[in-house]
């Protein structure tokens, strides 16, 4: 099964009570096993189980952090990568002024018909694969409006400026796609990090039932704990429906800059 492709689309709510399950359960289970050992003799070695439930511990707290890790970093690439969307979008727009007419206006509105589809998706993101595809189609015909107006305008050292910015925005909204849709925490990092808490939090049980102190307030603060993060990290990881997003408030003031030069 691939949680990579999985993850996105199941309801965060549904992440949480999964996470909370699955350190219960091991935990209560670990419990169970290690109250059996007690109760026939077996609890005289607690103190490296205790030395091993520690060690375990560690190494789930540096699986979690090595995976919020990657999910924040790439929440922050997607931050820049919008911001820089934006740039190019807004200097290419400001460099359609070196074209000729009827060029200028033809391209200059379907630049204003572009960036309307790039804010689109936020109130209709059922829409995204539609307003993705209908983006492309409007790069395609940018392009070869562009190349047209290119070959009829007489300063061609200005207008290459134009086309090295366009290329620029047509590149930046594959590097969008790519890291928002795409990028995604790897299954194998996900299956080892089920493993590992299995393991970790099964071994806290154990403890409990081996020395006697189990504690059930104790066990639903931890699995409480655990489901948090892992719900901040699923969280962070998807791009749309989560309630975490990168602000595009950005492209939206674009938006209304276009819309005001281009009647």
């Amino acid at each position: 099964m691939d949680i990579t492709t999985l993850m996105p689309v199941i309801p965060l709510w549904a992440v949480f009570i999964g996470s909370f399950l699955i350190v219960f359960l091991s935990i209560f289970l670990g419990f169970r096993i290690g109250d059996y050992h007690r109760r026939h003799g077996a609890g005289k070695g607690d103190a490296p189980i205790g030395a091993v439930v520690g060690a375990t511990l560690g190494l789930l707290a540096f699986m979690l952090a090595f995976t919020f890790g990657i999910t924040a970093s790439r929440f922050d690439t997607r931050k820049q990568l919008l911001l820089d969307e934006v740039n190019a979008i807004g200097t290419a727009f400001l460099r359609t002024d070196f074209l000729v007419e009827p060029y200028r206006t033809e391209i200059q509105k379907l630049f204003r018909d572009y960036v309307g589809l790039r804010t689109a998706w936020i109130k209709e993101p059922q829409r995204l694969p539609e307003l993705i595809a209908e983006s492309q189609e409007i790069q395609d015909r940018l392009w070869t409006r562009s190349v047209e107006a290119v070959a009829n305008t007489p300063n061609q050292e200005i207008t290459s400026s134009y086309i090295e910015s366009l290329n620029e925005v047509i590149d930046f909204h594959t590097k969008r796609i790519t890291v928002a849709l795409m990028y995604r925490i790897p299954t194998v990092i996900w299956y080892a990090l089920i493993f590992v808490t299995v393991l970790t939090m099964g071994s806290v049980g154990y403890h409990f039932g081996i020395t006697g102190g189990g504690n059930f307030i104790l066990t639903i603060l931890l699995a409480l704990t655990f489901s948090a993060v892992i719900y901040l990290i699923a969280d962070i990881d998807r791009s749309l429906g989560g309630a975490i997003k990168v602000s595009q408030q950005p492209m939206i003031e674009l938006q209304k800059k276009i819309d005001a030069a281009v009647p």
